[in-house]
């Protein structure tokens, strides 16, 4: 990982197009990621971590998409060990990657974590989508 914030893509003072910012929040996964991160007071978290997150927010958004009884055969199998490794494996090899050429986050492959680049431009726009998400 960077030593500095300094030194990444996009920095607090430069902005972001509007392409990119929607490209990136385009993935509820990478939204999901973002929300994570975004509520760290250091900006960093453990793939483990993230994946958690992900699972947890697609349980939440399933559960307000559908009644009772079909919610409680999806609690079931939503925390599995498969399906955990697989969203780890996409974080990985598809979100991460973009997220960090985009220079929003920088992911340690040797430590399994990531830290994200604070980037207030991104971060208006994500707020307006966990609210319009979640709330």
């Amino acid at each position: 990982m960077r030593e500095t914030e300094g030194t990444a893509a996009l920095t607090a003072g430069v902005m972001p197009s509007l392409d990119l910012v929607f490209d990136l929040l385009s993935n509820s996964r990478r939204r999901y990621v973002l929300y994570y991160l975004n509520d760290q007071p250091d900006g960093v978290a453990t793939i483990e971590n993230l994946a958690e997150n992900v699972i947890n927010l697609e349980e939440a958004t399933t559960r307000s998409d559908a009644d009772e009884e079909s919610t409680a055969g999806l609690a079931a199998g939503r925390d599995s060990p498969d399906r955990r490794a697989e969203i780890q494996m996409e974080l990985q090899h598809v979100h991460l990657p973009k997220l960090e050429d985009a220079g929003v986050l920088e992911h340690d492959r040797r430590s399994e974590t990531v830290r994200y680049w604070s980037q207030p431009s991104l971060e208006e726009w994500l707020e307006h989508a966990h609210h319009k998400e979640f709330e």
